[in-house]
Protein backbone atom coordinates (compact mmCIF):
# COMPACT_ATOMS: atom_id res chain seq x y z
CA UNK A 1 0.00 0.00 0.00
CA UNK A 2 1.37 3.40 -1.00
CA UNK A 3 1.23 6.01 1.77
CA UNK A 4 0.89 9.70 0.92
CA UNK A 5 3.89 11.44 2.46
CA UNK A 6 1.93 14.71 2.58
CA UNK A 7 -0.66 13.09 4.87
CA UNK A 8 2.07 11.75 7.13
CA UNK A 9 3.66 15.19 7.32
CA UNK A 10 0.32 16.85 8.18
CA UNK A 11 -0.39 14.20 10.80
CA UNK A 12 3.00 14.76 12.43
CA UNK A 13 2.40 18.51 12.64
CA UNK A 14 -1.08 18.02 14.13
CA UNK A 15 0.19 15.52 16.69
CA UNK A 16 3.01 17.74 17.87
CA UNK A 17 0.76 20.79 18.10
CA UNK A 18 -1.70 18.84 20.21
CA UNK A 19 0.87 18.45 23.01
CA UNK A 20 1.84 22.10 22.83
CA UNK A 21 5.03 23.78 21.68
CA UNK A 22 6.54 26.72 23.50
CA UNK A 23 6.43 29.77 21.26
CA UNK A 24 9.53 31.89 21.51
CA UNK A 25 11.14 34.66 19.60
CA UNK A 26 14.84 34.01 19.08
CA UNK A 27 18.24 35.63 19.02
CA UNK A 28 18.10 35.99 15.25
CA UNK A 29 15.29 34.46 13.22
CA UNK A 30 14.92 30.85 14.25
CA UNK A 31 11.95 28.51 14.31
CA UNK A 32 9.98 28.21 17.59
CA UNK A 33 10.41 24.43 17.25
CA UNK A 34 14.18 24.71 17.55
CA UNK A 35 15.98 23.80 20.78
CA UNK A 36 19.18 25.34 22.09
CA UNK A 37 18.15 28.97 22.38
CA UNK A 38 21.13 31.19 23.22
CA UNK A 39 19.99 33.73 25.79
CA UNK A 40 23.51 34.66 26.84
CA UNK A 41 26.63 35.51 24.87
CA UNK A 42 26.94 33.86 21.48
CA UNK A 43 30.37 32.35 20.87
CA UNK A 44 30.39 32.20 17.07
CA UNK A 45 28.79 33.89 14.08
CA UNK A 46 28.52 31.74 10.98
CA UNK A 47 28.23 33.65 7.70
CA UNK A 48 26.99 32.05 4.49
CA UNK A 49 29.15 33.77 1.91
CA UNK A 50 28.91 34.15 -1.88
CA UNK A 51 32.01 33.25 -3.82
CA UNK A 52 33.62 35.86 -6.09
CA UNK A 53 35.67 34.86 -9.15
CA UNK A 54 39.35 35.56 -8.55
CA UNK A 55 38.88 36.13 -4.83
CA UNK A 56 40.44 33.37 -2.75
CA UNK A 57 39.17 30.03 -4.02
CA UNK A 58 36.16 31.75 -5.64
CA UNK A 59 33.75 29.35 -3.94
CA UNK A 60 30.70 29.84 -1.77
CA UNK A 61 31.66 29.11 1.82
CA UNK A 62 30.58 29.04 5.44
CA UNK A 63 32.75 31.46 7.41
CA UNK A 64 32.99 31.22 11.20
CA UNK A 65 33.87 34.27 13.31
CA UNK A 66 34.74 34.30 17.01
CA UNK A 67 32.14 36.53 18.72
CA UNK A 68 33.03 35.98 22.38
CA UNK A 69 34.79 39.08 23.77
CA UNK A 70 36.66 36.97 26.34
CA UNK A 71 38.34 34.95 23.61
CA UNK A 72 41.87 35.62 22.32
CA UNK A 73 40.54 35.42 18.74
CA UNK A 74 37.52 37.68 19.33
CA UNK A 75 36.41 39.42 16.15
CA UNK A 76 38.55 37.19 13.93
CA UNK A 77 37.80 34.59 11.27
CA UNK A 78 38.67 31.25 12.85
CA UNK A 79 37.35 28.82 10.23
CA UNK A 80 36.04 28.63 6.70
CA UNK A 81 34.77 25.74 4.64
CA UNK A 82 34.16 25.97 0.90
CA UNK A 83 31.57 23.96 -0.99
CA UNK A 84 33.53 23.71 -4.23
CA UNK A 85 31.53 26.01 -6.45
CA UNK A 86 29.43 29.17 -6.79
CA UNK A 87 25.66 28.78 -6.57
CA UNK A 88 24.56 32.18 -5.18
CA UNK A 89 24.84 31.42 -1.47
CA UNK A 90 21.99 33.21 0.30
CA UNK A 91 20.07 31.93 3.35
CA UNK A 92 20.42 29.12 5.85
CA UNK A 93 18.61 27.66 8.85
CA UNK A 94 19.12 25.27 11.77
CA UNK A 95 17.54 21.86 12.14
CA UNK A 96 15.20 21.54 15.12
CA UNK A 97 18.01 20.17 17.33
CA UNK A 98 20.32 23.05 16.32
CA UNK A 99 23.07 20.58 15.45
CA UNK A 100 23.02 21.21 11.71
CA UNK A 101 22.76 24.19 9.39
CA UNK A 102 21.10 23.81 5.99
CA UNK A 103 22.32 26.44 3.50
CA UNK A 104 21.07 27.00 -0.03
CA UNK A 105 22.14 28.40 -3.39
CA UNK A 106 19.63 30.53 -5.27
CA UNK A 107 21.28 29.88 -8.64
CA UNK A 108 22.18 26.18 -8.64
CA UNK A 109 19.46 25.17 -6.11
CA UNK A 110 21.87 22.99 -4.16
CA UNK A 111 21.47 22.58 -0.41
CA UNK A 112 24.48 22.06 1.85
CA UNK A 113 24.21 20.53 5.31
CA UNK A 114 26.86 21.57 7.83
CA UNK A 115 27.48 19.91 11.19
CA UNK A 116 27.76 22.76 13.71
CA UNK A 117 26.86 20.69 16.77
CA UNK A 118 29.96 18.54 17.10
CA UNK A 119 32.38 21.47 17.05
CA UNK A 120 30.71 24.87 16.58
CA UNK A 121 34.05 26.57 15.95
CA UNK A 122 34.86 24.19 13.09
CA UNK A 123 31.73 23.24 11.11
CA UNK A 124 31.92 20.30 8.69
CA UNK A 125 30.11 19.82 5.39
CA UNK A 126 28.37 16.47 5.79
CA UNK A 127 25.82 16.33 2.97
CA UNK A 128 24.93 17.97 -0.34
CA UNK A 129 21.32 17.77 -1.58
CA UNK A 130 20.96 18.41 -5.29
CA UNK A 131 17.52 16.96 -6.09
CA UNK A 132 15.25 19.89 -5.22
CA UNK A 133 14.33 20.73 -8.86
CA UNK A 134 13.83 17.07 -9.79
CA UNK A 135 11.73 16.22 -6.73
CA UNK A 136 9.64 19.39 -6.44
CA UNK A 137 9.96 21.35 -9.67
CA UNK A 138 11.11 24.33 -7.61
CA UNK A 139 14.29 26.41 -7.82
CA UNK A 140 16.03 28.83 -5.49
CA UNK A 141 15.81 27.42 -1.94
CA UNK A 142 15.56 30.53 0.20
CA UNK A 143 14.12 30.04 3.69
CA UNK A 144 15.04 27.01 5.80
CA UNK A 145 12.53 26.62 8.63
CA UNK A 146 12.86 23.86 11.21
CA UNK A 147 9.85 21.71 12.03
CA UNK A 148 10.01 18.65 14.28
CA UNK A 149 12.22 16.20 12.40
CA UNK A 150 11.71 18.12 9.18
CA UNK A 151 13.04 21.08 7.22
CA UNK A 152 10.44 23.27 5.52
CA UNK A 153 11.96 25.17 2.61
CA UNK A 154 10.53 28.29 1.01
CA UNK A 155 11.59 28.51 -2.63
CA UNK A 156 11.70 31.44 -5.05
CA UNK A 157 11.29 30.01 -8.52
CA UNK A 158 10.41 27.02 -10.69
CA UNK A 159 12.23 24.80 -13.16
CA UNK A 160 9.74 25.29 -16.00
CA UNK A 161 10.09 28.98 -16.88
CA UNK A 162 12.28 30.24 -14.00
CA UNK A 163 9.57 32.74 -13.10
CA UNK A 164 8.20 33.54 -9.67
CA UNK A 165 5.46 30.89 -9.36
CA UNK A 166 6.83 28.42 -6.83
CA UNK A 167 6.08 26.64 -3.57
CA UNK A 168 7.40 25.07 -0.39
CA UNK A 169 9.20 21.75 -0.10
CA UNK A 170 9.73 19.48 2.88
CA UNK A 171 12.68 17.22 3.64
CA UNK A 172 13.32 15.09 6.69
CA UNK A 173 16.40 15.78 8.75
CA UNK A 174 18.26 12.98 6.95
CA UNK A 175 17.90 14.88 3.69
CA UNK A 176 15.12 12.81 2.11
CA UNK A 177 12.39 14.59 0.14
CA UNK A 178 8.99 14.32 1.82
CA UNK A 179 6.44 16.64 0.20
CA UNK A 180 5.77 19.83 -1.78
CA UNK A 181 3.14 22.55 -1.46
CA UNK A 182 2.36 24.93 -4.32
CA UNK A 183 1.80 28.60 -3.59
CA UNK A 184 -1.81 29.43 -4.50
CA UNK A 185 -2.50 31.02 -7.89
CA UNK A 186 -6.30 30.92 -7.72
CA UNK A 187 -8.50 33.20 -5.65
CA UNK A 188 -9.29 32.62 -1.97
CA UNK A 189 -12.03 34.83 -0.53
CA UNK A 190 -11.93 37.00 -3.65
CA UNK A 191 -8.18 37.72 -3.51
CA UNK A 192 -6.14 36.04 -6.25
CA UNK A 193 -2.82 34.45 -5.43
CA UNK A 194 0.24 35.26 -7.52
CA UNK A 195 2.01 31.99 -6.69
CA UNK A 196 5.18 33.74 -5.52
CA UNK A 197 7.19 32.78 -2.45
CA UNK A 198 9.94 34.04 -0.18
CA UNK A 199 9.90 33.82 3.63
CA UNK A 200 8.16 31.41 6.03
CA UNK A 201 7.18 32.12 9.63
CA UNK A 202 5.13 29.97 12.01
CA UNK A 203 3.02 30.86 15.03
CA UNK A 204 2.15 27.46 16.53
CA UNK A 205 -0.29 28.89 19.10
CA UNK A 206 -2.42 30.28 16.26
CA UNK A 207 -2.03 27.26 13.97
CA UNK A 208 -0.65 29.82 11.52
CA UNK A 209 2.02 29.58 8.85
CA UNK A 210 2.60 32.87 7.01
CA UNK A 211 4.48 33.21 3.72
CA UNK A 212 5.62 36.23 1.72
CA UNK A 213 6.61 36.79 -1.91
CA UNK A 214 9.50 38.13 -3.95
CA UNK A 215 10.57 37.17 -7.49
CA UNK A 216 11.81 34.30 -9.64
CA UNK A 217 15.23 33.36 -11.00
CA UNK A 218 14.71 35.50 -14.12
CA UNK A 219 14.67 38.61 -11.93
CA UNK A 220 16.98 37.90 -9.01
CA UNK A 221 19.80 36.61 -11.20
CA UNK A 222 19.64 39.66 -13.48
CA UNK A 223 21.70 42.84 -13.17
CA UNK A 224 19.76 45.20 -10.93
CA UNK A 225 20.30 48.27 -13.11
CA UNK A 226 18.99 46.48 -16.18
CA UNK A 227 16.10 44.98 -14.26
CA UNK A 228 14.87 48.33 -12.94
CA UNK A 229 14.86 49.75 -16.48
CA UNK A 230 12.68 46.90 -17.77
CA UNK A 231 8.99 47.77 -17.14
CA UNK A 232 7.81 44.26 -18.00
CA UNK A 233 10.28 42.57 -15.65
CA UNK A 234 9.31 44.94 -12.82
CA UNK A 235 5.77 43.58 -13.04
CA UNK A 236 7.06 40.19 -11.96
CA UNK A 237 7.43 40.72 -8.24
CA UNK A 238 5.23 39.31 -5.51
CA UNK A 239 2.31 41.29 -4.14
CA UNK A 240 0.78 38.86 -1.68
CA UNK A 241 1.19 37.06 1.61
CA UNK A 242 -0.54 33.77 2.35
CA UNK A 243 -1.87 32.52 5.68
CA UNK A 244 -1.76 28.74 5.83
CA UNK A 245 -3.40 26.27 8.19
CA UNK A 246 -0.31 24.75 9.81
CA UNK A 247 -1.99 21.45 10.66
CA UNK A 248 -3.33 20.76 7.18
CA UNK A 249 -0.74 22.74 5.20
CA UNK A 250 -3.52 24.28 3.14
CA UNK A 251 -3.81 28.01 2.32
CA UNK A 252 -6.63 29.67 4.25
CA UNK A 253 -6.32 33.30 3.21
CA UNK A 254 -4.44 35.50 0.74
CA UNK A 255 -3.50 39.00 1.81
CA UNK A 256 -2.83 41.79 -0.70
CA UNK A 257 0.56 43.33 0.19
CA UNK A 258 1.93 45.16 -2.87
CA UNK A 259 5.62 45.82 -3.33
CA UNK A 260 7.37 42.49 -2.61
CA UNK A 261 6.90 41.71 1.10
CA UNK A 262 10.08 40.04 2.31
CA UNK A 263 11.09 38.91 5.82
CA UNK A 264 8.31 38.02 8.29
CA UNK A 265 8.58 38.32 12.05
CA UNK A 266 5.88 37.10 14.42
CA UNK A 267 5.52 38.85 17.76
CA UNK A 268 5.63 35.80 20.00
CA UNK A 269 5.83 37.67 23.29
CA UNK A 270 3.07 36.95 25.79
CA UNK A 271 -0.29 38.35 24.72
CA UNK A 272 0.82 39.35 21.21
CA UNK A 273 -1.06 38.25 18.11
CA UNK A 274 0.53 39.84 15.06
CA UNK A 275 3.35 39.67 12.54
CA UNK A 276 5.24 42.35 10.67
CA UNK A 277 7.00 42.57 7.30
CA UNK A 278 8.64 45.16 5.06
CA UNK A 279 8.01 45.67 1.36
CA UNK A 280 11.15 46.05 -0.73
CA UNK A 281 9.76 48.09 -3.61
CA UNK A 282 7.42 50.42 -1.71
CA UNK A 283 9.44 50.81 1.54
CA UNK A 284 6.57 50.21 3.94
CA UNK A 285 6.12 48.28 7.16
CA UNK A 286 3.02 46.08 7.00
CA UNK A 287 1.19 44.69 10.04
CA UNK A 288 -0.60 41.35 9.80
CA UNK A 289 -3.18 40.98 12.56
CA UNK A 290 -6.76 39.86 13.17
CA UNK A 291 -9.70 42.18 12.56
CA UNK A 292 -12.79 42.47 14.76
CA UNK A 293 -14.32 39.43 13.05
CA UNK A 294 -11.25 37.31 13.70
CA UNK A 295 -10.02 37.22 10.11
CA UNK A 296 -6.42 38.04 9.24
CA UNK A 297 -5.75 41.41 7.66
CA UNK A 298 -2.69 43.26 6.37
CA UNK A 299 -2.23 47.01 6.43
CA UNK A 300 0.67 49.40 5.89
CA UNK A 301 1.54 51.11 9.15
CA UNK A 302 4.76 53.07 8.54
CA UNK A 303 7.11 54.32 5.84
CA UNK A 304 10.75 53.25 5.92
CA UNK A 305 12.97 56.20 5.03
CA UNK A 306 11.80 58.12 1.96
CA UNK A 307 9.90 55.63 -0.24
CA UNK A 308 10.24 57.98 -3.23
CA UNK A 309 14.01 57.34 -3.17
CA UNK A 310 13.51 53.54 -3.11
CA UNK A 311 15.84 52.85 -0.15
CA UNK A 312 15.09 49.10 -0.62
CA UNK A 313 14.42 47.60 2.83
CA UNK A 314 15.94 44.14 2.74
CA UNK A 315 15.95 42.69 6.26
CA UNK A 316 14.26 43.15 9.61
CA UNK A 317 14.95 41.82 13.12
CA UNK A 318 12.37 42.01 15.90
CA UNK A 319 13.35 42.23 19.57
CA UNK A 320 12.49 39.37 21.92
CA UNK A 321 9.80 41.45 23.65
CA UNK A 322 8.35 42.56 20.28
CA UNK A 323 8.75 46.22 21.23
CA UNK A 324 11.44 47.10 18.73
CA UNK A 325 12.40 46.38 15.13
CA UNK A 326 15.66 46.81 13.24
CA UNK A 327 15.34 47.50 9.49
CA UNK A 328 18.22 47.62 7.01
CA UNK A 329 17.81 49.61 3.78
CA UNK A 330 20.27 48.51 1.11
CA UNK A 331 20.51 51.44 -1.28
CA UNK A 332 21.27 54.15 1.29
CA UNK A 333 23.25 51.91 3.67
CA UNK A 334 21.09 52.77 6.68
CA UNK A 335 20.13 50.80 9.77
CA UNK A 336 16.82 51.98 11.27
CA UNK A 337 15.22 51.23 14.64
CA UNK A 338 11.45 51.38 15.08
CA UNK A 339 9.56 51.47 18.36
CA UNK A 340 6.82 48.82 18.11
CA UNK A 341 5.18 49.49 21.47
CA UNK A 342 2.10 50.30 19.43
CA UNK A 343 2.40 48.00 16.39
CA UNK A 344 -0.44 49.86 14.68
CA UNK A 345 1.77 52.97 14.67
CA UNK A 346 5.49 52.13 14.56
CA UNK A 347 7.78 55.09 15.17
CA UNK A 348 11.36 55.36 13.93
CA UNK A 349 13.44 56.47 16.91
CA UNK A 350 16.96 55.92 15.60
CA UNK A 351 18.94 55.50 12.38
CA UNK A 352 22.61 55.20 11.49
CA UNK A 353 24.53 54.99 8.22
CA UNK A 354 26.32 51.66 8.66
CA UNK A 355 27.83 51.12 5.21
CA UNK A 356 27.66 52.00 1.52
CA UNK A 357 25.38 48.99 1.20
CA UNK A 358 23.84 46.97 4.04
CA UNK A 359 21.71 43.88 3.95
CA UNK A 360 21.17 41.36 6.75
CA UNK A 361 20.71 42.39 10.39
CA UNK A 362 20.73 39.98 13.35
CA UNK A 363 20.63 40.67 17.07
CA UNK A 364 21.35 38.76 20.24
CA UNK A 365 18.45 37.62 22.44
CA UNK A 366 19.07 40.43 24.93
CA UNK A 367 19.31 42.98 22.11
CA UNK A 368 22.71 44.25 23.24
CA UNK A 369 24.59 43.10 20.14
CA UNK A 370 23.66 43.78 16.52
CA UNK A 371 25.40 42.26 13.50
CA UNK A 372 25.17 43.55 9.94
CA UNK A 373 26.36 42.14 6.61
CA UNK A 374 26.63 43.90 3.28
CA UNK A 375 25.78 41.68 0.32
CA UNK A 376 22.31 41.35 -1.20
CA UNK A 377 22.77 39.37 -4.43
CA UNK A 378 25.84 39.00 -6.65
CA UNK A 379 24.20 40.94 -9.49
CA UNK A 380 22.46 43.47 -7.24
CA UNK A 381 25.42 44.59 -5.13
CA UNK A 382 26.92 47.98 -5.89
CA UNK A 383 30.05 48.45 -7.98
CA UNK A 384 33.41 50.16 -7.48
CA UNK A 385 34.20 51.85 -4.17
CA UNK A 386 30.61 51.35 -2.98
CA UNK A 387 30.98 47.58 -3.19
CA UNK A 388 31.94 47.20 0.46
CA UNK A 389 31.80 43.61 1.68
CA UNK A 390 31.84 43.23 5.44
CA UNK A 391 30.40 41.93 8.66
CA UNK A 392 30.11 44.70 11.24
CA UNK A 393 29.29 44.02 14.88
CA UNK A 394 27.85 46.71 17.13
CA UNK A 395 26.97 47.22 20.77
CA UNK A 396 23.48 48.63 21.39
CA UNK A 397 22.67 50.42 24.65
CA UNK A 398 19.17 51.45 23.65
CA UNK A 399 20.36 54.79 22.32
CA UNK A 400 23.37 54.34 20.03
CA UNK A 401 25.10 51.67 17.93
CA UNK A 402 28.83 51.64 18.73
CA UNK A 403 31.34 49.51 16.79
CA UNK A 404 32.54 46.25 18.36
CA UNK A 405 34.52 44.69 15.51
CA UNK A 406 34.55 44.40 11.72
CA UNK A 407 35.60 41.77 9.19
CA UNK A 408 36.52 43.06 5.73
CA UNK A 409 35.50 40.12 3.52
CA UNK A 410 37.26 41.57 0.48
CA UNK A 411 40.55 42.09 2.28
CA UNK A 412 40.28 38.60 3.78
CA UNK A 413 39.59 37.19 0.27
CA UNK A 414 36.37 35.54 1.46
CA UNK A 415 33.63 36.82 -0.84
CA UNK A 416 30.26 38.51 -0.32
CA UNK A 417 28.80 37.94 3.19
CA UNK A 418 25.07 37.42 3.43
CA UNK A 419 23.15 35.42 6.06
CA UNK A 420 24.27 34.92 9.68
CA UNK A 421 23.58 32.33 12.36
CA UNK A 422 24.84 32.15 15.96
CA UNK A 423 26.16 29.17 17.89
CA UNK A 424 27.61 28.69 21.36
CA UNK A 425 29.89 26.09 22.88
CA UNK A 426 27.73 23.18 24.14
CA UNK A 427 28.14 23.83 27.91
CA UNK A 428 26.74 27.35 27.47
CA UNK A 429 23.67 26.55 25.36
CA UNK A 430 20.26 26.79 27.02
CA UNK A 431 17.19 24.91 25.94
CA UNK A 432 13.80 26.56 25.48
CA UNK A 433 12.95 25.47 29.03
CA UNK A 434 16.06 27.20 30.40
CA UNK A 435 17.81 23.93 31.28
CA UNK A 436 21.46 23.92 30.27
CA UNK A 437 22.56 21.34 27.74
CA UNK A 438 25.87 19.66 28.61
Amino acid sequence: MKIDSRLIFSFCIAAIMSVGIASHADETRNSPYMSGLIKGQEDFVHVWTLGVPGMGDGSDKLVTIDANPTSKTYGKVIHKISVGGRGEAHHMGFTDDRKYIWAGGLDDSKIYVFDVGTSPSHPRLVKTIDNLPAKSGFLGPHTFYALPGRMLIGNLSNATDKGGVTGMSVYNNKGDFVAKYDMPTSAIKRIKGDGYGYDIAVNPAKNALLTSSFAGWNNYMRDLGELMKDPEAMKHFGNTMVMWNLKTMQPDQILAVPGAPLEIRWALAEGQDWAITATALTSQLWLVSRNAQGAWQAKDVAAIGDPAKIPLPVDISITADAKGLWVNTFMDGTTHYFDLTDPEHPQQTYSKHTGTQVNMVSQSWDGRRVYITSSLLSKWDKQGKDNEQFLRAFHWDGHELTPAFEIDFTKEQLGRPHHMKFTANPPRVASLTGVSVR
